[in-house]
């Protein structure tokens, strides 16, 4: 586990964007439970590829005409419980972090794996989003 004032910068860039920060299991249950709406979630990290890409990429998407009902974040080696949870609504999908999944109706309709996010810039992740959010928001 990350100390919490450690990760805090890394944390308020995407809180101070308008992403809420999820901490708990009955938090990610309260907004993953929904049958209507769509979810962006981002499991945050400390890496490289999280600073560079996945936060960016996550921020600029949301600069889009279409854009979910919700955009939440669980930071991995943080909120263990709230990530191990988000978790779980993402399978079959193995664990990754940075990732980001779209939700629609409480069903996960698109997801990006770490693997697609690292080497990638920011503004093509963010383009996967957008198109993501186009077909399902």
């Amino acid at each position: 586990m990350y100390p919490p004032e450690l990760v805090a910068p890394m944390s308020k860039d995407l809180t101070d964007y308008g992403f809420q920060g999820l901490t708990s299991e009955e938090e990610v249950s309260a907004i993953l439970d929904k049958k209507e709406g769509t979810v962006l979630v981002v499991i945050n990290s400390v890496c490289g590829c999280a600073a560079a890409n996945a936060r960016p990429a996550a921020k600029l998407s949301l600069q889009n005409d279409k854009k979910p009902d919700a955009a939440v974040t669980v930071f991995a080696g943080v909120n263990k419980e709230a990530v191990n949870k988000a978790r779980e609504y993402m399978l079959p999908y193995p664990p990754s972090s940075p990732s980001m999944a779209l939700f629609k109706d409480g069903n996960l309709v698109h997801f990006i794996e770490r693997h697609h996010i690292e080497g990638r810039q920011a503004e093509m992740i963010a383009n996967n989003l957008k198109q993501a959010f186009d077909t399902y928001c």
